[in-house]
C-alpha cells in the first residue's frame, strides 16, 4: 500500500519538478496556484500525497476555508474550474477518501467539495456540472485555423482588418489593464471583481515566473479586451477574460484567443484548455465550440458532513443573486469583492 503523506506544496522545493516527472500534471496542482490561494486568501492547505520512484503517484489537494461567514469546509480547489486528481488504485483513493471525511469531521468542516468526476460513482448526486473545451495545438497553423468555425474565422479577420492590435506582456501594467476592464465585465454578468490583490500574487507567483501572461487587444489607442492565460508543462489554460462591450463590433475578444492560441501552437505546447461554462449559459458553450475543441462534461461533488448526504446546487436561486449585484454601484461591488471572495472559496 502506497504511503500518503500530507504536505503542503509551496514548501516542498522541487514539487512542481516532482509534478512534471508525473504521469499527469495539470497548473492548478503546481505550488504557485497554491501560494496565490495562501497569500490572497490566507488558504490553508492540506494535500495527500503520494510519492513513488521520484514523481507523484497519487495525489488530492485541499485547501481548507476558515469563514465566519460561510463556515469551515475543504475545497478541491478553490478559484480553480478544474480539479482532476492522480491515482493508481481504487483502494488507494477510498483510503484518502475516508481519511478527509475524519479530518473534515474533527476541523468541523460544514461540507467537502471536489471539483472533478473522476473520484466518484456515476450514481452518486453531483453538486454541479459544467461543461469544458480543449484545443488541440498538435497540429499545423493553417489546420488549427481550419478546424474554427466559420463564424469565428470571419471574426479574427474582420478584427485585423479593423486594426485591432496585440500585445503578450508579463508586466504589472497589463494586469492593471485587464482589472480595469475585469470590473466591467464582472459588474455585466452580475459577479462582483475578486480583489486586485488576488491579481497582485497571480502576477507575483505565476506571470513573473513565466508561467503565465496577458494577451491585450487594442483599437484606437485603448485596451478594449484582455485575457489572462496561464501554463504548466505542455498544457495552457484560459482562466479569465474580459472585454469592452461598446467595442465588441470589432471583435477584439476573437483575435485574442487566436493569437493566445498561436502563440501556444509556436512553443510546443500541446493544449489549451478553455474553462468551463455552466450549463445555464448556453451562449458561452456555442462560442467555446467555434475553436474546434474537444467538448467534455465535468461534475463537482459536495458532501454535507453533518447530514453525510450529497447536496446538489440551487441554480434558480444563484439567478436571482446574480440580478442583484448587477444592480449595485461598481464602488460598493468592489467593496463587497474584498470583503467576501475571502470567504467564498
Amino acid at each position: 500500500m502506497m504511503e500518503i503523506q500530507i504536505v503542503d506544496p509551496s514548501s516542498v522545493p522541487d514539487w512542481d519538478g516532482l509534478l512534471l516527472r508525473s504521469d499527469d500534471h495539470d497548473f492548478f496542482h503546481t505550488s504557485a496556484w497554491a501560494r496565490v490561494l495562501q497569500k490572497a486568501y490566507a488558504f490553508k492547505p492540506i494535500y495527500h500525497v503520494g510519492i513513488e520512484d521520484g514523481k507523484i503517484a497519487f495525489l488530492m489537494p485541499m485547501m481548507e476555508i476558515k469563514s465566519y461567514l460561510s463556515g469551515r469546509r475543504g475545497v478541491s480547489l478553490p478559484f480553480t474550474d478544474q480539479c482532476p486528481p492522480f491515482y493508481r488504485d481504487q483502494d488507494s483513493l477510498k483510503g484518502v477518501l475516508d481519511d478527509i471525511m475524519r479530518c473534515g469531521e474533527r476541523s468541523r468542516w460544514r461540507y467537502i467539495e471536489w471539483r472533478d468526476g473522476q473520484y466518484f460513482e456515476d450514481s452518486v448526486l453531483a453538486w454541479d456540472t459544467f461543461y469544458v473545451h480543449e484545443v488541440d495545438l498538435l497540429k499545423t497553423e493553417q489546420d488549427l485555423f481550419s478546424s474554427l468555425s466559420d463564424s469565428n474565422r470571419r471574426n479574427i479577420r474582420k478584427s485585423q482588418k479593423e486594426g485591432v492590435c496585440i500585445t503578450v506582456s508579463q508586466s504589472l501594467d497589463s494586469v492593471r489593464e485587464f482589472y480595469r476592464l475585469n470590473l466591467i465585465t464582472r459588474k455585466r454578468h452580475g459577479l462582483p471583481p475578486q480583489p486586485f490583490t488576488f491579481f497582485r500574487h497571480i502576477f507575483e507567483h505565476i506571470i513573473s515566473k513565466g508561467n503565465g501572461h496577458v494577451v491585450l487587444a487594442s483599437y484606437e489607442d485603448q485596451t478594449v479586451a484582455a485575457a489572462m492565460f496561464f501554463h504548466f508543462g505542455k498544457k495552457a489554460i484560459y482562466k479569465f477574460g474580459a472585454s469592452n462591450m461598446q467595442i465588441q463590433h470589432v471583435r477584439p475578444n476573437n483575435l485574442v484567443m487566436w493569437e493566445a492560441l498561436k502563440w501556444y501552437h509556436d512553443r510546443g505546447f500541446h493544449t489549451m484548455n478553455l474553462g468551463r461554462s455552466e450549463l445555464s449559459n448556453p451562449g458561452l458553450r456555442r462560442y467555446k465550440r467555434t475553436w474546434g475543441g474537444r467538448e467534455a462534461q465535468i461534475k463537482y461533488f459536495r458532501y454535507d458532513l453533518g447530514k453525510r448526504v450529497f447536496l446538489h446546487k440551487d441554480a434558480d436561486r444563484m439567478a436571482d443573486v446574480g440580478k442583484i449585484f448587477m444592480k449595485i454601484p461598481m464602488p460598493i461591488l468592489r467593496i463587497l469583492g474584498f470583503l467576501f471572495y475571502r470567504h467564498a472559496g
